[in-house]
């Protein structure tokens, strides 16, 4: 066990995870100083919240001066890691880590760990629910990471028994040096390229999940997506897969056979559920429950685990949410889609008519493939937000004459709700899947899905 009080630890950003961190590290009898660049007025829930703890405050910038004495830094997941503080701390020779390092070296039981552009909070509680249903007596699942609480927050509590599944983030796989032993990648399309800056940085910190697994260890990819299963050469243990249709290699893995999620290996198949057991609308669920399948299955899960894992699983807050029917128009909170893949496949659990809100903050990625989809599927078009310009463009570009969809724009989220309102018509399905970050309006895309429902309570 390291001894944190020979440690002076230097960690950036006063969000959820630079707060748990700093708890956990301060009980450990580190010195700990925290580094934001909001004020002292911005962060004052953040600072009460540590009131009973010895901790350093460098507040409003990001002074090279709070390296001096540091031993360690420590970055949480909005912080680059090219930000001048960081730079300087490496040209010191300074580790830099972060909390899901310090987690994963700490952690006495066995890890699962789930990355991927799309469906990893959805596919991370499924094998949470699915690993509950199955745990044995002595064993707590622990399910975290980047969804709820960091789990840095628990370690002490955890048992070499228990099981812990954690949802990772390209931010935070790009400084970790250890895998978890089930590592997972469900898919690597365009996002995040405002951070990472091109596509094969982003897929390189992916690829980390499986980069430090050892023989004994097993990986999870996709079949059907090129991201995924280009890693396959990364792979240092066991390889099981999934996808839609059998598998041509030898390796065990899901697939949807007729309408049933089969298990199969060595050319015996064990059937696990039935597609008319998921609840979760549209195709791009089912392959996350594919997904959950197989790794709870090399995890030795049974398949009445899964059943009773999935089964009747109405999904997660913010993703292809049901909020309430207004005026016979069904309206939808998708706010979790800060990437226009994540729109496309939205788009495409609806056979209804559509009403389509998008928005918010651009990541430097492209627009026009979700364009294309939006001239075949959608009636009409709401755009808000910084992303607006670019977003138009790209529509403008496949409009057709007359005209296949019609399109409104909106300062905000509330201007975009009222907009579409009246536009929407009984039958209808009014969705929010913005395709952009919330930052230009809001903290996060859960509180912009928030202020949706909210919005949409008030239209009654």
């Amino acid at each position: 066990m390291k001894d944190w009080t020979k440690e002076n630890v230097l960690i950036i950003g006063a969000a959820r995870q630079g707060l748990a961190l700093t708890r956990y590290l301060c009980t450990k009898g580190c010195h700990v100083t925290l580094n934001d660049s909001r004020t002292r007025d911005q962060l004052q829930k953040a600072i009460d919240s540590l009131s009973d703890l010895s901790v350093d405050l460098v507040l409003g910038s990001h002074p090279l001066e709070a390296l001096n004495g540091i031993t360690l830094v420590c970055i949480s997941g909005g912080v680059s890691p090219e930000m001048p503080l960081v730079a300087e701390a490496r040209n010191r020779n300074i580790p830099v880590s972060n909390d899901a390092q310090i987690f994963m070296e700490t952690v006495p039981c066995k890890t699962i760990g789930i990355t991927g552009s799309a469906g990893k909070t959805t596919t991370t509680t499924l094998v949470g629910r699915i690993c509950r249903a199955g745990a044995k007596p002595d064993q707590k699942v622990w399910v975290g990471g980047n969804i709820g609480t960091p789990l840095i927050s628990f370690v002490d509590e955890m048992k070499p028994t228990d099981l812990v599944i954690l949802e990772l983030s390209s931010f935070q796989l790009e400084l970790m040096t250890t895998s978890p032993n089930i590592s997972a990648v469900l898919n690597i399309t365009p996002n995040h390229l405002d951070r990472h800056g091109t596509m094969d940085a982003y897929k390189a910190a992916k690829a980390r999940i499986l980069d430090f697994q050892k023989p004994e260890d097993c990986a999870i990819l996709c079949r059907d997506d090129a991201g995924s299963s280009s890693l396959i050469s990364n792979v240092r243990g066991k390889l099981i897969t999934f996808g839609w249709n059998l598998p041509i290699d030898r390796n065990p893995g899901t697939y949807l056979k007729d309408s049933e999620l089969v298990f199969v290996e060595n050319e015996i198949e064990t059937p696990l559920i039935s597609r008319d057991d998921i609840s979760l609308r549209g195709d791009h669920n089912v392959l996350n429950a594919l997904a959950a399948c197989a790794i709870t299955y090399a995890a030795g899960f049974k398949p009445s685990d899964m059943v009773a894992g999935i089964k009747d699983f109405a999904g997660v807050d913010h993703r292809l949410e049901y909020v309430d029917t207004v005026n016979g128009a069904a309206w939808y909170n998708d706010s979790i889609a800060t990437a226009p893949e994540r729109t496309i496949a939205a788009i495409r659990s609806f056979s209804e008519p559509l009403v389509l809100l998008i928005g918010g903050r651009d990541k430097k990625l492209p627009w026009e493939d979700l364009a294309e989809l939006i001239k075949q599927r959608v009636d009409h078009v709401i755009v808000f937000g910084e992303a607006a310009p670019k977003i138009l463009d790209a529509l403008q570009k496949v409009q057709t004459e007359p005209p296949s969809f019609t399109i409104d724009c909106a300062a905000g989220l509330s201007e975009a709700v009222r907009l579409a309102s009246l536009r929407a018509e009984p039958d209808d399905v009014v969705l929010l899947s913005p395709g952009g970050t919330s930052y230009d309006e809001f903290e996060d895309f859960e509180e912009r899905g928030e202020c949706f429902r909210t919005l949409v309570k008030n239209l009654q």
